[in-house]
């Protein structure tokens, strides 16, 4: 986390060249040419790149990403870049019910794209990113989490011992019925 928290400070001091310029680096699902055996079409993932003109709505170039925009947007390009490997160790914000849209946008802009990263924030630099809020709501959640992974742990030991006490039990009514048998046999042989 501190890497990650230092390689966000690093793009953050990163200065603005182009102040009138915002853009977004995104994944987008592309559909493809190819179709499965079932004739259902093949998607896949593409980056693309959303520029905005400052104080223009309607002019808005989105695009796949091409070299020469990452180069153009390098800090754009790297919050992309960290938000995807945070994402692959961790639970993304938007699957966090308990942050709202502005919650969630102020979070990224911070360069904290899951709840895991949320939460393992130290005290200084939850004070000087302003999260505070979010970052208690985040440790309640991962603290409830791991609650439930104890109960789920407890549940699957549970069902282990039913499943062997029901194999037990099939044995013993296996083993008694062979005795009875046995039994029976030697009474008649008598």
């Amino acid at each position: 986390m501190d890497t990650e928290f230092a390689l966000f400070q690093q793009i953050a001091a990163h200065c603005d060249e182009e102040k009138n310029v915002a853009a977004r680096f995104y994944d987008k699902a592309v559909k493809t040419e190819k179709l499965t055996e079932n004739g259902l079409p093949i998607f896949k993932n593409v980056t693309y790149v959303e520029i905005r003109i400052k104080d223009n709505s309607t002019e808005v170039y989105n695009q796949p990403a091409t070299e020469e925009k990452i180069k153009r947007f390098p800090k754009e390009y790297a919050l992309y870049k960290l938000s995807k490997e945070q994402v692959k160790k961790g639970t993304p914000l938007e699957q966090f019910s308990f942050l709202d849209a502005a919650e969630i946008a102020t979070c990224k802009n911070r360069g904290i794209f899951t709840v895991e990263s949320l939460a393992e924030l130290d005290f200084e630099k939850v004070q000087n990113l302003s999260l505070q809020n979010e970052h208690v709501l985040a440790q309640m959640f991962m603290e409830q989490a791991e609650k439930n992974t104890d109960l789920k742990k407890n549940a699957d030991k549970e069902q282990q011992y039913k499943d062997e006490i029901a194999c037990l039990k099939e044995k013993i009514a296996s083993l008694e019925k062979r005795l009875k048998t046995a039994s029976k046999r030697k009474k008649e042989t008598e």
